[in-house]
């Protein structure tokens, strides 16, 4: 499928319900996994919608959560987590995204980390750290084009730390 325009990060939205729902049963068939939101989101998107709008408090730490979109189509979730606790700094880091299945595979898991480390940025975050699985071969390439810099490994996790210039750009 093709997209007609540029996508973006933007709060959690109900115009996307029916290409979200899509994306989510297509990443359940692929990645196995719960199917509790997913069945909520289908008895109620906008609650599910209302839940995930502003700074939440997730992981003991602010949390914005940002849906990356194109028109009414839904492609990925970017979540930034404001600070670190003592867990979040060995396995998990500031960082969370995803791609829906549909979506994988055509470069736009290095556009949502760039213009999530933007959105880092206006929050007034100046390095992060990003993990990924040790298999995930995808989003290690990912974090690498968006300057990770490795830094060992951790609950079978891939560590990198990002480094966010003030003026934007390239750090």
């Amino acid at each position: 499928m093709r997209l007609s325009g540029s996508p973006q990060l933007v709060a959690p939205t109900v115009t996307v319900r029916d290409s979200w729902l899509a994306g989510e049963r297509a990443d359940r068939e692929h990645d196995g996994g719960s199917t509790e939101l997913l069945d909520r989101a289908a008895a109620d998107f906008a609650q599910v919608v209302a839940e995930r709008q502003g700074v939440l408090l997730w992981w003991g730490v602010p949390t914005t959560i940002l849906w990356y979109v194109c028109g009414r189509h839904y492609l990925g979730e970017f979540v930034v987590r404001q600070d670190l606790t003592p867990e979040l700094a060995v396995s998990g880091g500031h960082i969370g995204y995803s791609i829906a299945t549909p979506w994988r595979g055509q470069g736009h898991g290095t556009r949502i980390l760039t213009a999530g480390l933007a959105e880092c940025r206006r929050l007034g975050l100046r390095r992060v750290l990003v993990t990924c699985g040790v298999d995930n071969e995808p989003s290690r390439r990912v974090i690498l084009a968006n300057g990770g810099v490795p830094d060992g490994r951790a609950n079978d996790e891939d560590r990198f730390w990002i480094a966010i210039s003030p003026q934007g750009g390239r750090p």
